[in-house]
């Protein structure tokens, strides 16, 4: 089984949609979707998402399901300095690196930066949606693995959001999330492929072939949009949106 994690296309936050750009992403995407034959699409339910995953589907001809939990990582903690909410990542580095229970894959919850909220009770919402999902296709979690009756190479194409997206690869991977949510970024209209190892038979794991792809986008000669990263260096502002950098950054070509 393959699983394709696609994080929306550029984003107008304000009205829960797309920018112009993101509009030209998505239309890119739905090209390179579309020539992957894909067993089921889902989607989160937030409007970003929606209409990213609307291009793919009217150049396919097919609906997909909506979950709930795939909407962005909804989970926030409570600033043990402020003693108000905040998301669970985009940490100074300096704040979270020391922090030794952030690296457990179970533990990280309980951890000061990340406690005091809701953040464990969306972690195991995360983590309860993923195991359903999978076993609506044949596959049950069984500790650190999964177990079928019978494997295949079909496709599931998830549209979503880069933090749940991250939420979901630590999972199947069994990595903690935070320091990929610090250390990774996934682009907008990128696209994230795991798959399965069955290296004994009817027992599979997941593994990263490739984290943030937009070749589709570099192919176009589209320009990348870097909503979602800090400043490559320092102008002052200290926040992921570009639009209100003091000068626009160059586009990275990789």
């Amino acid at each position: 089984m393959r699983i394709l994690i696609v994080r929306h296309a550029e984003p107008n936050y304000d009205h829960d949609g797309l920018t112009e750009k993101g509009h030209r992403e998505a239309e890119l995407l739905a090209r390179r979707l579309a020539a992957i034959p894909t067993k089921a699409y889902y989607v989160s339910p937030l409007g970003r998402a929606q209409e990213t995953a609307g291009y793919t589907l009217r150049l396919v001809h097919r609906t997909a399901e909506t979950l709930p939990w795939l909407a962005e990582f909804r989970g926030a903690a409570v600033d043990p300095v402020t003693g108000k909410p905040h998301i669970p990542w985009d940490f100074p580095t300096p704040a979270w690196y020391d922090h030794s229970r952030l690296m457990d894959r179970s533990a990280w919850p309980d951890d000061p930066l990340t406690s005091g909220g809701n953040v464990r009770e969306i972690w195991e919402e995360t983590q309860a949606g993923i195991d359903a999902l999978l076993l609506t296709h044949g596959y049950r979690r069984a500790g650190c693995i999964y177990r079928c009756d019978h494997n295949t190479d079909d496709t599931l194409v998830l549209f979503c959001h880069f933090a749940i997206g991250m939420a979901i690869l630590s999972y199947l991977t069994g990595l903690p999330p935070v320091p990929m949510w610090q250390s990774f970024l996934c682009l907008p209209s990128s696209v994230t492929t795991l798959i399965t190892q069955e290296r004994v038979k009817g027992e599979v794991a997941f593994r990263c072939l490739c984290a943030g792809d937009v070749s589709h986008l570099l192919q176009a000669g589209e320009p990348l949009s870097l909503a979602g990263l800090y400043p490559e260096c320092y102008n002052g502002v200290d926040n992921t949106a570009p639009s209100t950098w003091p000068a626009q950054p160059t586009m990275p070509i990789f």
